[in-house]
């Protein structure tokens, strides 16, 4: 059991870090990214994007800046650390 938890927190975790740098790295490239970091955007985002969504109606914006991410990691490490110390 706990090794499933790790894993589905460490894929999360993952996800949300790999959506965060391509939230930058999509733009820079300009008007026509490649068209399998596209892809591989999406795919992130439809994994994230019910973990995220929620927590972006509650959370303020602060300017430009979405907080959700570092919420839902910070929630995720402590759903890991509770579980897995009653485990």
């Amino acid at each position: 059991m706990e090794l499933i938890l790790n894993l589905i927190i460490g894929i999360l975790t993952v996800a949300i870090f790999t959506r965060s740098l391509l939230s930058f790295v999509v733009p820079i490239l300009g008007n026509r990214p490649h068209p399998l970091l596209v892809n591989f955007q999406a795919v992130v985002v439809q994994l994230t994007e019910p973990l995220l969504a929620p927590l972006r109606r509650i959370l303020p914006t602060v300017g430009m800046f979405d907080l959700s991410p570092m919420v839902a990691l910070i929630i995720l490490w402590a759903i890991r650390y509770v579980l897995v110390s009653r485990l």
